[in-house]
């Protein structure tokens, strides 16, 4: 079963298991990404003015980050404990319903300072949640995927961030082009949130009807769960959490600075309309999924490790090549500029749902994979954006390029720091081999 993998109509299933999990997850955390840049410093942030609003409406989003990698530990415990599906039920579950209490937050015109401080709990909730989720949904197709296609079909939890950014830009887009802009900054930013009712009814009926992945059954059949996974995976594993942890700071660097900071950045310093930013960002989320489909599919011919390198290698001179670029204030230039950054980062990202798992045994996989996962978004998703206003203030756009261009190296060394792993049996009960 290991060797062979599911078939394929229920590999198909599995699929669809994993990635309608992780949009509905991801446009929960989406539709606040584009809250913050659109609407949070007036609604929530208003008496500190429009710049420090700015930051501190982007700190919200970073918060998530911060809580991500103990989401990890918290889920990959239960989720190495008590198996996938289980877990994967309860980030749905936490993620779906702490996002739509954000939209029946009250403004700080309304409430003061309880308001900014109700989206940060809400939003803390928000972190925790996707620190189990996507190594929950990677690991429910990876642990059942054949080995020659494990990269193809162990992406739909990946891709299932593409796509739900894709569907809160175009919400927002839409709810943008039929109300007025005093009507949007009143009610319309909370439709999507409050929708997430809905959709979280939709993620569960999908999920529960999917079994757990033989690999973590004949590992609890084996030897029962462990005791404490996450620390039996720091005294088995250090090595490859350590670099595990720094392979995504590129990845994650490019895509949130072109979903969260770019959005911001197109509307108030080169000054193009909403409706022009929003659609751009739909046409750079499009061109992340296929990215991704590219990478990971690349990575079942080549190795994952070879198309992670060049994601890097290739995003190093892109990081110092954008600013100026987009400086030229054109639409067209904007939309390059988007569109490449997110293709370069979907590119080394499409293998990562099948790499990741291939380094860590079966008993302590969820908690492995998920902190290391999570470690790398506190890095190269939370920071970038909170920090990219005060850099470019101080030292301007091209320091920014510069900062990108480090998280770009670390990345890559990362990468050549891990071996290639596509044949492993992800079922094996014997240890693992360290990398080298």
């Amino acid at each position: 079963m290991a060797d062979t993998g599911a078939t394929a109509v229920s590999m198909r299933r599995i699929a669809i298991a994993s990635g309608t999990g992780t949009v509905i997850e991801y446009y929960d955390f989406f539709i606040f990404a584009t809250a913050a840049a659109l609407v949070f410093p007036k609604a929530f942030f208003p008496a500190l003015g429009p710049a420090a609003g700015t930051v501190a409406s982007f700190a919200t989003l970073g918060v998530a980050f911060v809580a991500r990698p103990v989401g990890s530990i918290l889920f990959g415990h239960f989720g190495d404990r008590l198996g996938r599906k289980r877990t994967l039920v309860m980030t749905l579950l936490i993620m779906g319903l702490s996002t739509a209490l954000v939209g029946l937050v009250p403004t700080a015109g309304h409430i003061g300072v309880a308001a900014p401080i109700l989206v940060i709990v809400l939003r803390v909730l928000q972190g925790l949640a996707l620190g189990g989720e996507w190594t929950g949904a990677t690991l429910l197709a990876a642990e059942n995927a054949p080995k020659a296609r494990r990269g193809f079909w162990s992406m739909f939890g990946s891709l299932g961030g593409s796509i739900g950014y894709v569907l809160a830009s175009a919400t927002y887009l839409l709810i943008n082009a039929t109300m007025s802009e005093q009507a949007f900054l009143s009610y319309g930013w909370r439709i999507p949130f409050i929708a997430s009712f809905v959709l979280v009814g939709v993620g569960l009926f999908v999920r529960v009807k999917v079994d757990e992945t033989p690999a973590f059954e004949g590992e609890i059949a084996r030897g029962g769960a462990a005791r404490a996974p996450f620390a039996e995976a720091l005294r088995q594993q250090p090595r490859e959490v350590t670099f595990a942890s720094g392979l995504l700071v590129m990845v994650f660097a490019f895509y949130y600075l072109a979903v969260s900071y770019l959005i911001n950045y197109g509307t108030t310093v080169l000054k193009l309309s909403r409706p022009t930013v929003l659609t751009i960002g739909i046409l750079a989320g499009a061109v992340f999924g296929v990215a991704i489909v590219l990478g990971a599919a690349v990575s079942d011919r080549i190795g994952r490790r070879k198309v992670i390198i060049a994601g890097n290698a290739v995003a190093i001179g892109w990081a110092l090549a954008l600013f100026p670029i987009l400086d030229s204030a054109s639409a067209l230039t904007f939309a390059i500029g988007s569109c490449v950054t997110t293709f370069i980062a979907g590119f080394a990202y499409g293998p990562v749902g099948a790499f990741m798992p291939e380094l860590f045994r079966t008993r302590y996989r969820y908690s492995a994979t998920g902190f290391s996962y999570n470690v790398a978004g506190v890095l190269g998703g939370a920071v970038p954006p909170v920090v990219a206003a005060a850099i470019t203030a101080a030292y301007g756009q091209f320091a920014l390029g510069a900062f990108l261009a480090i998280l770009s190296v670390i990345g890559l060394v990362c990468a050549l720091a891990l071996r290639e792993r596509r044949q492993v049996d992800l079922a094996e009960p014997a240890p693992q081999v360290t990398t080298s």
